[in-house]
C-alpha cells in the first residue's frame, strides 16, 4: 500500500505524461524511456491522459468516417 502512495506523489509534467501515452498508443518505446517514465510519472495522471487520448482518437475516427460517408 505504501508503494501506491509513493507512486501517487511523483511529480511528472503534463507534457511528459501526454508524450508517454502517445508513444504507448503507437507501441514504439525504448526500454530506457519506459523505465524513466515508470520512475517519474504519476500513475493517476497516466490513466487520465490515456482516457483523454482515447477520447480524442475516437472523436477523430468518427469525424473521418462521417466525412467519408457524407461524400
Amino acid at each position: 500500500m505504501s508503494d501506491l502512495k509513493d507512486a501517487s506523489k511523483r511529480k511528472g509534467s503534463l507534457l511528459a505524461t501526454m508524450k508517454a501515452v502517445m508513444w504507448s498508443f503507437l507501441g514504439i518505446r525504448k526500454k530506457s524511456d519506459y523505465e524513466k517514465d515508470v520512475a517519474q510519472l504519476n500513475p493517476l495522471h497516466v490513466v487520465i491522459a490515456g482516457v483523454i487520448g482515447a477520447a480524442i482518437f475516437i472523436t477523430v475516427l468518427i469525424f473521418i468516417v462521417k466525412s467519408v460517408v457524407a461524400k
